[in-house]
C-alpha cells in the first residue's frame, strides 16, 4: 500500500540546482521534511531536476498524486551570463532625448558581453522629470523605425524611458508600437524590472532581454520532468527575494532569478531553525555565501548590484561571499578521492565525521593551517553582515555546513538545524508566491496615502498573478523612503504581497481505495 505522505493538503517538492549538487526535498502541509536527497550535479539542468525527482520518489512510500507544487531555484542563470552563452541578441531603445544622449546605451558594459547581446540601440525623444513633468512627446516615429530596424537582428527588446518608475505611459505606448511590428518578440520594459538610476535600470532591463530564452529552457526543464513522472503538481521558479512565480510569469522576469540560491538556502534556514533575525552561513561545494534574515526573508542590498561586470539596480540579497567551500565530496581523501578538500581538514580536526578512510597524518599540519584561514574568512564574514546588530545567531546550513566553526565572535548562538545540508530546497519548497510594486510619488502626506493604498491593490494583484492563491494573499511589507537632493519631498514606495502556491485540489480517491 502507498503512503499519501502529504495528507488533506498534499506535499510541496522544492529542488535547488548548485554548481556541485543538486538538493531535493518533499515537505508535507506542517513544513515538515518528508523526503530528501542529494545527487551530484551535471551540465545538463533537465537530468539534474529528473534525477533529483526520481530519488525523492525512489523508495516507493510517497504517493506522487500527493505532489501539488514543484519549485525550481537554479544557479544556471547567473551561469548564462558569467559564460555569455544562451542568451539572446538585444535591440535597446532608451525614451528620453533630447537629456539622455551623452551616454549611450551598453556603454558601460564589458566588451564581449555586449558584443554577444547588442543587436542595436537607438535614443528617441519622450519621458519626463521626476515630478511626472514631460521632456518631449514619445517620438512614435522614431520608435517604429527602430522596431522595423530591429526585426533583422534582434530576438528580444529592451524597453527604457527617464523616471518610468514615476510615469510608465511612455514605456507602455512604445512597447504596443514594437509587439505591432515584431510581434512576439519578448519585450522587456523597466517600470516592472528596476528602480532608480537610469543607466542600471536600462542594463537590468536589457540583462532580463537577454536571459528570456535560458528561463523558458528551465521552465520546460522542469515541467517536462514533473509530465514525465506522473505529477499533477503546479511549477514555480523560485526568485531572489526568497518567494516564488509562476513558470509563465518567472519567462517574463527571468533577471529575478538571479541569486535565488541563495535566497533559498537563507529561506530554509529561517524554516529549520525557527528564526526569523538571523545572519545565515550558507557553505557550499565551493564558495560560501554569508547573509542576513530581516522578518524571515533576506535582507536586501542598499547598493547597485554588479553582474558580471553590469551594474544593476537589481534589488537582490545583502551578501557577503567568501572563497571557502567544502568541495566535491568523492575527491575527499575521507571519502577515496585524492585531493585534500576543507572537509579532510574538517574531519581531521573533529568537527564533522564523513566518508570511511581516514585522513593521512602527514598532511594534517596543512588542513589544520587551511581550516584556520577558512575559519578567519567566516568569522570576518559574519561580523561585516551583522554589524550594527550584535548577538544574532548565526544560522549555519549547505553541504559543507560541517567545516564551519562552532562559534563566531561575539559569542552568538550557532544553530544547525535539522535538514541543514539541504536548506535551499527546503527554502524552494516552502517560499510563498511573491508580487511587489514600486512607485516614486510626491510627499504630501494625501497623495503619499494615495500611492501606497494603489500599490498595495496592485502588488496583491501581481502576486495572483505569479501563481498566488487569490483568498490567502497578504501584504507583508511597505516600505517608504524619501529621495534626498530634490526641490519638492518626494518618497519611493515600495509594497511587497506573499500568499500560498496555488494548486491543484488533491483528487478524490475510489471507494475503498487508500
Amino acid at each position: 500500500m502507498v503512503r499519501d505522505a502529504g495528507g488533506a493538503a498534499g506535499l510541496r517538492m522544492g529542488i535547488d540546482v548548485g554548481s556541485t549538487s543538486v538538493d531535493a526535498v518533499l515537505v508535507d502541509a506542517t513544513g515538515a521534511v518528508v523526503a530528501q536527497a542529494k545527487i551530484a550535479a551535471t551540465t545538463e539542468l533537465r537530468s539534474c531536476i529528473d534525477a533529483a525527482v526520481t530519488a525523492l520518489l525512489a523508495d516507493g512510500s510517497i504517493d506522487p498524486v500527493a505532489v501539488r507544487s514543484a519549485s525550481l531555484g537554479t544557479a544556471r542563470t547567473s551561469d548564462a551570463i558569467t559564460s555569455r552563452t544562451g542568451l539572446r541578441r538585444v535591440a535597446v531603445l532608451r525614451i528620453g532625448a533630447p537629456l539622455t544622449t551623452a551616454l549611450p546605451p551598453l556603454v558601460t558594459w564589458p566588451a564581449r558581453l555586449r558584443s554577444a547581446v547588442d543587436a542595436g540601440t537607438a535614443v528617441v525623444a519622450g519621458g519626463c522629470e521626476f515630478d511626472g513633468t514631460r521632456i518631449a512627446p514619445l517620438d512614435e516615429r522614431a520608435v517604429a523605425e527602430f522596431a522595423a530596424a530591429a526585426a533583422r537582428r534582434a530576438e528580444a527588446v529592451a524597453i527604457t524611458s527617464v523616471f518610468s518608475p514615476v510615469d510608465p505611459t511612455d514605456e507602455l505606448r512604445a512597447t504596443a508600437i514594437v509587439a505591432d511590428v515584431l510581434g512576439d518578440v519578448p519585450v522587456s520594459a523597466s517600470h516592472e524590472i528596476g528602480s532608480m538610476g537610469l543607466l542600471e535600470r536600462e542594463n537590468a532591463t536589457v540583462l532580463n532581454a537577454a536571459l528570456s530564452g535560458g528561463v523558458a529552457a528551465s521552465a520546460e526543464a522542469l515541467r517536462s520532468v514533473v509530465l514525465r513522472h506522473g505529477l499533477d503538481a503546479e511549477c514555480y521558479l523560485a526568485q531572489n527575494d526568497g518567494t516564488l512565480r509562476s513558470l509563465a510569469y518567472s519567462s517574463r522576469f527571468p533577471i529575478m532569478l538571479i541569486g535565488s540560491g541563495p535566497a533559498n538556502s537563507m529561506r530554509g534556514g529561517a524554516h529549520g531553525s525557527g528564526l526569523t533575525d538571523a545572519v545565515v552561513v550558507d557553505v557550499g561545494g565551493s564558495r560560501t555565501a554569508v547573509g542576513r534574515l530581516v522578518d524571515g526573508f533576506p535582507e536586501e542590498s542598499s547598493t547597485p548590484y554588479t553582474v558580471s561586470g553590469v551594474v544593476t539596480s537589481l534589488r537582490l540579497p545583502d551578501l557577503i561571499v567568501v572563497p571557502v567551500g567544502g568541495g566535491a565530496l568523492r575527491d575527499s581523501l575521507c571519502c577515496g578521492g585524492d585531493i585534500p578538500t576543507l572537509v579532510d581538514a574538517a574531519v581531521a580536526d573533529g568537527r564533522m565525521e564523513c566518508g570511511t578512510t581516514a585522513v593521512p597524518d602527514h598532511g594534517r599540519p596543512e588542513l589544520a593551517a587551511r581550516l584556520a584561514t577558512a575559519d578567519q574568512l567566516l568569522m570576518e564574514a559574519v561580523d561585516r553582515i551583522g554589524l550594527g546588530a550584535h548577538g544574532l545567531p548565526v544560522v549555519v546550513v549547505g553541504g559543507g555546513g560541517g567545516i564551519a566553526p562552532a562559534a563566531f565572535p561575539g559569542g552568538a548562538q550557532v544553530v544547525r538545524p535539522p535538514h541543514g545540508e539541504v536548506a535551499n530546497a527546503v527554502g524552494a519548497a516552502i517560499a510563498p508566491v511573491g508580487g511587489s510594486a514600486e512607485r516614486i510619488c510626491a510627499g504630501r502626506p494625501d497623495l503619499r496615502s494615495a500611492a501606497v493604498e494603489a500599490l498595495r491593490a496592485e502588488a496583491v494583484d501581481r502576486a495572483v498573478q505569479a501563481g498566488a492563491a487569490p483568498d490567502s494573499v497578504q501584504v507583508t511589507r511597505i516600505e517608504e523612503v524619501p529621495l534626498a537632493y530634490l526641490r519638492d519631498p518626494a518618497v519611493r514606495i515600495r509594497v511587497r504581497a506573499v500568499g500560498p502556491p496555488l494548486t491543484p485540489p488533491l483528487p478524490i480517491p475510489e471507494r475503498g481505495v487508500l
